[in-house]
């Protein structure tokens, strides 16, 4: 607490003053013998540094004097004296004992040429409360800055580093790059992009951080050479690494690690053989990761599209095994029943007929949504195409006792579309409605003009479909229908999506069902 100049200062100067004042005051027989007492004190201050063997005589040096001068006022020097030689220790038990024993010295000293009464003595034994006291404020004050020095170390720290990792964070890494450009320095820039976590919730904050600490220790194990290691955007790292040639080598034993299902993109560039300054090295670096990144996503997604694509074929080739092994059932029953007559299949021709036709139905419509169709597509307006479907449905809504209605807007509504598909389902969704009118009800169409999109509604009356069946209508031989196969309409949304459409149904159970048809215009 006490610095050199302090001591150079306040120990001369205060030896000084009590000398004058012992003189002054008659004080002291023993002038000369005082002032020699004096300048081996100070002398014995300011050389410790030289010789620290001085420290432990400093209190003969300071008794001689005090007896010399026969002055209270040298508790100054006993007090400042304390300070000096306490100043590196922390615990009170290496502070109070040498803080009582020179106020001890004091003590005997200054009995030694005052009177000993009751008031020499209650002022003894305040100095040595006060010694005491100036003990525990001393180190209530090295704490507390001991405190604020750990507080101003941990707010550097954290504004260069990463709470989480401990490694740099993205201030810390410009810092450091910048630092090894200025030195001239040869080295490589890496950097790591973690995607895909698998294997975890990501909704579970304390598995993410889990993830990314365990990434950033494997990353500082693997690098533990590099300049510096930082991790910035949540899920990205960057090595400022010294140029040598097994970086390679050492990104692949990292990436061959089990890294939780993580999926890790890296990307490198290296100054300044690739970059005259560190935003165009970083820069180049950015680039080549994001070209990673992309070509990673899209070989993700054409996975997961054959994956997709491989399930739906074989839910579609399981349903399609169920659906013809029905009536091929009945047939192979039929005709173990004629062996018995034989072979007259004549009580039963018309029900084999029937689930041969259902066999053929099924494989036909079976194979028009499963095939690639032929490109007829081409502007037309809706308003025609609707016309077509209500000429085709009218005689079907009167022989079933409904009533079917239609409505357009003024507006001609042009949309590229195949209309052969388009009126295959259109009637397919209008059939679907009748049908669900076990009463005689109304099937309500509309044509609007909603922005760049056209809409077809296709309300009706009927019983509406359950909410937990929604979900399922559009799923291939999905039905409620005993004589259905299911494909109706799956096909409908097959021929949708292929004009770039969408269909969404809403259904209120008891009150009827409105499919509605998105197309984008033609300009």
């Amino acid at each position: 607490m006490l610095s050199y100049t302090m001591k150079m200062i306040i120990f001369p100067l205060g030896s000084l003053l009590i000398i004058v004042s012992s003189h002054m005051l008659e004080r002291t027989s023993y002038l000369m013998l005082a002032i020699g007492a004096g300048v081996l004190f100070v002398a014995s201050i300011l050389a410790e540094g030289r010789y620290p063997v001085l420290r432990k005589v400093h209190w003969i040096f300071l008794g001689v004097f005090h007896y010399l001068t026969e002055l209270n006022w040298c508790n100054m020097l006993y007090y400042m004296l304390i300070m000096s030689l306490i100043q590196n220790k922390q615990r009170v038990t290496q502070t109070l004992p040498i803080s009582i024993i020179l106020m001890l010295q004091y003590t005997a000293i200054r009995l030694s040429y005052v009177p000993i009464d009751a008031y020499t003595l209650l002022v003894s034994l305040f100095d040595m409360i006060t010694a005491v006291v100036i003990i525990f404020l001393y180190h209530t004050l090295i704490n507390s800055e001991a405190e604020k020095r750990r507080l101003r170390e941990k707010n550097q720290f954290l504004t260069l580093h990463d709470p989480l990792t401990g490694l740099l964070n993205y201030e810390g890494y410009l810092g450091v790059i910048k630092q090894v450009v200025e030195e001239r320095r040869s080295f490589t820039l890496i950097l790591l992009s973690i995607q895909n976590f698998n294997g975890f919730s990501q909704e579970v904050e304390a598995n993410w951080c889990t993830v990314i600490k365990d990434t950033g220790n494997r990353i500082r194990e693997r690098f533990a050479d590099a300049h510096g290691i930082s991790r910035y955007a949540g899920d990205r790292f960057a090595i400022i690494h010294p140029e040598i040639k097994d970086i390679d080598e050492r990104m692949l034993s990292l990436l061959s690690e089990k890294l939780q299902g993580l999926q890790v993109v890296y990307s490198t560039s290296t100054y300044p053989a690739e970059a005259a300054s560190h935003q165009q090295l970083m820069t180049i670096a950015e680039d080549r990761l994001l070209r990673q990144q992309r070509s990673k996503w899209l070989k993700n997604e054409e996975e997961t599209f054959r994956s997709e694509r491989l399930r739906s074929v074989g839910e579609l080739a399981a349903g399609m095994a169920h659906e013809i092994r029905n009536p091929l059932t009945a047939i192979r029953g039929f005709l173990q029943l004629s062996k018995g007559q034989a072979f007259n299949i004549a009580p039963w021709y018309e029900v084999i007929m029937g689930e041969v036709t259902r066999v053929t139905d099924l494989t036909a419509e079976f194979l028009q949504f499963s095939k690639p169709q032929a490109n007829h597509m081409k502007p037309e307006q809706l308003a025609h195409c609707l016309e077509r479907v209500m000429s085709l449905t009218e005689s079907d809504a009167v022989s079933r006792g409904h009533r079917i209605t239609l409505e357009m807007t003024e507006q001609p509504v042009v949309v590229n579309m195949d209309r052969d598909k388009i009126v295959q389902v259109l009637i397919n969704l209008i059939r679907n409605a009748f049908e669900a009118m076990t009463d005689p009800g109304e099937v309500h169409i509309d044509l609007l003009h909603d922005g760049d999109r056209a809409l077809i509604s296709i309300t009706d009356t009927g019983s509406g479909i359950p909410a937990q069946m929604i979900t399922k209508i559009f799923n291939p031989f999905y039905t409620t229908k005993e004589e259905g196969t299911g494909l109706g309409l799956a096909l409908c949304q097959k021929i949708v999506q292929d004009h770039q459409g969408k269909i969404i149904v809403k259904s209120i159970e008891g009150s009827g069902s409105t499919f509605t048809l998105y197309f984008p215009l033609v300009a």
